[in-house]
């Protein structure tokens, strides 16, 4: 099976030896995305609950890089810094995706790259 990677401007470029996501057939598979401004390179500084929507919309410009979309997505592996800020990310979350909910998993991590409080990666399925 022929893997593409898929690359965009519009959300923040690797910053390692990885694609922002590479599809493989019918599956699109997302690196984590954190809260960087693709415009500026710089971490957004409006909380877990405005670092949640950039992360998300990062996310969504590299999907539709690849001609898919959230609507796609059916896991997501949400990675963050302090889980007593769930309720929050939570609610912005709820705001990208509508039912069905993709499948996830949320984990707290000690330390992520660029000291972001939140990372969130995915896969997605198109034409399925």
């Amino acid at each position: 099976m022929a893997k593409k990677e898929i690359k965009t401007a519009l959300a923040p470029a690797a910053i390692g030896p990885y694609s922002q996501a590479v599809r493989a057939g019918n599956m699109i598979f997302l690196s984590g995305q954190i809260p960087l401004d693709p415009a500026t390179g710089e971490m957004v500084k409006d909380g877990i609950g405005g670092q949640t929507r950039r992360v998300l919309e990062n996310l969504k410009a590299v999907l539709k890089e690849a001609d898919s979309g959230l609507e796609d997505v059916v896991k997501t592996t949400v990675f963050m810094k302090d889980l007593a800020q769930f309720s929050e990310m939570n609610a912005v979350y709820g705001e990208f995706f509508k039912t069905p909910h993709p499948a996830r998993a949320t984990v707290q991590a000690a330390a992520l790259p660029k000291d972001a409080a939140i990372e969130i990666d995915a896969i997605a399925v198109i034409g399925g």
